[in-house]
């Protein structure tokens, strides 16, 4: 199973409660990127094989404007949440989504509901 790599809006607490759960995660205060460029953080996730977990729409802007096959993203469009939160519903993402993922796509998750677009996705004009 691939990793995730959590970026700076996220509560670095939910990385702590991932790994309890038994996924490998790490948040990019941890990889020394706490204040990477949003291209940065795709390439190092791309270069180590995870997939990014943001609350930022950037991520999903950028794979499209450069047709990236990779690295997955997964955008939680929920602000607030708490590390607890935050955990719960990046596992209910890769409990629905993980193969499509792990093959290369993009995830947006509100409370209502998730989506999924496989990569590259297709550039708006």
């Amino acid at each position: 199973m691939k990793g995730l790599l959590l970026d700076q809006g996220l509560p670095r607490s939910a990385t702590r409660l991932l790994v309890e759960l038994g996924f490998v995660a790490v948040h990019v205060a941890d990889v020394d990127m706490s204040e990477a460029s949003d291209r940065e953080i795709l390439e190092y996730a791309r270069a180590q094989n995870l997939i990014v977990v943001t609350l930022d729409a950037d991520f999903h802007m950028l794979l499209a404007a450069i047709g990236a096959a990779s690295p997955s993203v997964i955008r939680l469009r929920q602000q607030g949440l708490s590390g607890k939160e935050a955990a719960v519903v990046i596992r209910t993402v890769l409990e629905r989504g993980y193969e499509m993922l792990d093959r290369g796509a993009v995830a947006s998750a509100t409370k209502a509901s998730i989506r999924f677009k496989r990569l590259p996705l297709q550039r708006t004009k």
